[in-house]
């Protein structure tokens, strides 16, 4: 589950990392109101306008404003409110604004130069550790740094039987070229955002850029956060950050439904059954020549009523021209789903203006390509799984 970014620094000021202050307005009218308290609270006269959206490179498509006095606060944020922010990272048609962001200004001038690193908590997969990632070349896109200069990107693995060392603490400080109050700071800082990320059952914590401030303070300046999705039933208060507004619209109707579904640029939908299966089956459909529209896994019960619930879902995608349905018949018998498959096309009659073709393996297969063959209604049948591909790309030829 992503996060906002005033929301990921609720968490991290929480378990005691130093951040970036501001509060969130609707609109500009409250984002006025919000620089008058920050000003109150931390002598800023100079704001930031950052835009609320689930992605990333909000700068470059001008979501990150700064305000010199009031009145470019209100400016600033009646531009941004409402407007639809095309990044890097969002659709082509980009993401609408609901939201902004009013901070402190923190590169006020001091005793020495600002630093700007990047830095990030995440998991290892193929170590089973969790990672720390960090870089002295902050504020810049990390992807184009790994491409360009990797010596200058470095890592520090935790063992999770013991969780983060102090040695490993001061060496990404070490590494980040600091030295004194800064570099005190930066420790306690590290120890702070590694408690965070454990403590809120994330999967991601990036923060970049954290500034090294002029009078040597380290803070978060922005703060993306991604919570694992599989621990939010101990995580109550953070389910409870979910935004649905930035989600897909198709996603959030199948998760409510129990379906796990995610939208993808193809042209042919999957109905399947396990997720390995549908990555198969996905893999199938690109050898064939198309691109899979979905990853549509029903679970172990693809009875009528999932099946249908299951086609409205995909076809809500105007992109969608056929449908695959790959079944193994294990806990589920295929006969059951075939007898699912044709009367949920009886039921949705018209609705269904695409060609379906419907593989099944497994338990009682035989009788359940009977069912389809006899009932009467357009869906092709398959019993192997290039013969499945050989009818799609008919079917879209």
């Amino acid at each position: 589950m992503n996060l906002h970014e005033y929301q990921g620094k609720e968490i991290l000021a929480s378990h005691g990392v130093r951040v970036q202050r501001g509060y969130v307005a609707n609109n500009a009218e409250e984002a006025v109101a919000k620089a008058k308290q920050i000003t109150a609270e931390t002598g800023s006269g100079w704001h930031v306008i950052k835009a609320q959206i689930h992605a990333g490179g909000r700068g470059k498509g001008g979501g990150v404003k700064l305000a010199k006095n009031l009145d470019q606060v209100k400016e600033i944020s009646e531009q941004i409110i409402g407007m639809d922010l095309i990044t890097p990272q969002t659709p082509p048609e980009g993401k609408k604004v609901h939201k902004v962001l009013v901070a402190e200004d923190v590169y006020y001038p001091g005793e020495s130069e600002t630093s700007e690193f990047y830095m990030s908590v995440l998991l290892n997969r193929g170590k089973g550790r969790n990672m720390i990632m960090y870089s002295t070349e902050g504020g810049m896109d990390i992807e184009e740094v790994a491409e360009k200069t990797p010596h200058l990107i470095f890592t520090e693995e935790i063992d999770p039987a013991v969780g983060l060392q102090g040695f490993q603490a001061r060496r990404i400080a070490f590494n980040l070229g600091l030295s004194g109050d800064a570099f005190k700071d930066m420790v306690k800082f590290v120890a702070a955002l590694y408690d965070a990320y454990v403590g809120s059952d994330a999967s991601l914590f990036e923060i970049n850029p954290v500034l090294k401030t002029s009078d040597n303070k380290i803070l978060a300046v922005d703060a993306k956060v991604v919570l694992d999705d599989n621990a939010l039933f101990r995580q109550k208060a953070y389910a409870e950050m979910r935004d649905i507004r930035e989600e897909n619209p198709i996603e959030v109707e199948a998760k409510e439904v129990g379906l796990n579904y995610v939208d993808l640029d193809g042209n042919v939908g999957c109905m399947v059954n396990g997720a390995g299966l549908a990555m198969a089956t996905m893999d199938l459909i690109k050898h064939a020549g198309f691109e899979p529209a979905n990853f549509l896994d029903v679970g172990g019960t693809a009875d009528a009523k999932r099946v249908e619930t299951a086609f409205r879902i995909i076809l809500k995608d105007p992109n969608v021209k056929a449908i695959l349905i790959n079944i193994f018949g294990g806990i589920v018998r295929c006969d059951r789903v075939a007898q699912g498959v044709v009367d949920a096309y009886k039921n949705m009659g018209d609705t269904i203006n695409v060609p379906i073709i419907v593989r099944l393996q497994g338990t009682n297969a035989e009788i359940a390509k009977e069912l389809i063959d006899n009932s009467g209604m357009p869906i092709l049948s398959a019993v192997e799984f290039q013969e499945a591909a050989d009818q799609v790309k008919a079917a879209l030829s």
